[in-house]
């Protein structure tokens, strides 16, 4: 039945569009004005989320905070993804800083990006130099655009308390969020392959 429905649909679609290019009186009395079932039948894909994908090394720490922040802040504008060129797991500091900021990533988990399947996304953003230097080609209209941020767990590592460790973490999860903040405005506007 519901074959059926979008078929119709479809082809009230094309007979209304039609009646409306028709010269002056010729109109169809329908077609004189665009009904809204046929904007929204037209046009299904302007309305539809933007799917980005969050790529680093081990999907362990900052493209699982860009996810978060994106599920968080773009819910209804975006479709978040984060994958890894490797799988490490998800950082446990990250879960903490995140989770600190009323953002809750404990569900998610590390991945490499060939789980992901076939999504075809509207943009790919590498948040690291390893993800930026290794990422594959993605067939389509995929924009890839590269936003690094430093990465805690390496900055982290030399911390003689554990306050110090988690500044590190708390400062990249506060840059990731500006960042987040800006989609998907700022990269309506860059070039196929850019570096933000």
């Amino acid at each position: 039945m519901p074959e059926r429905e979008g078929t119709l649909l479809g082809a009230l679609a094309a007979v209304a569009r039609a009646c409306h290019a028709l010269p002056g009186r010729q109109q169809c009395l329908m077609a004189r004005s665009e009904p809204p079932w046929l904007a929204s039948h037209a046009a299904p894909r302007e309305n539809r989320m933007l799917k980005i994908v969050f790529l680093c090394t081990g999907n362990s720490c900052r493209s699982q905070m860009a996810e978060g922040w994106t599920r968080h802040l773009k819910a209804g504008r975006i479709e978040p993804y984060s994958a890894g060129i490797e799988a490490h797991g998800l950082n446990a500091d990250a879960v903490r800083v995140m989770a600190e900021a009323g953002v809750d990533i404990s569900e998610q988990r590390s991945k490499r990006l060939g789980e992901l399947g076939e999504v075809d996304f509207d943009y790919v953003v590498t948040v690291c130099g390893r993800a930026h230097e290794s990422c594959p080609v993605f067939p389509g209209k995929a924009r890839i655009i590269h936003a690094g941020f430093d990465d805690p767990p390496r900055l982290a590592a030399g911390a003689a308390t554990e306050e110090a460790r988690l500044a590190h973490y708390r400062r990249v999860r506060d840059e990731i969020r500006a960042f987040v903040e800006t989609l998907p405005d700022c990269l309506a506007r860059l070039p196929r392959q850019e570096t933000l």
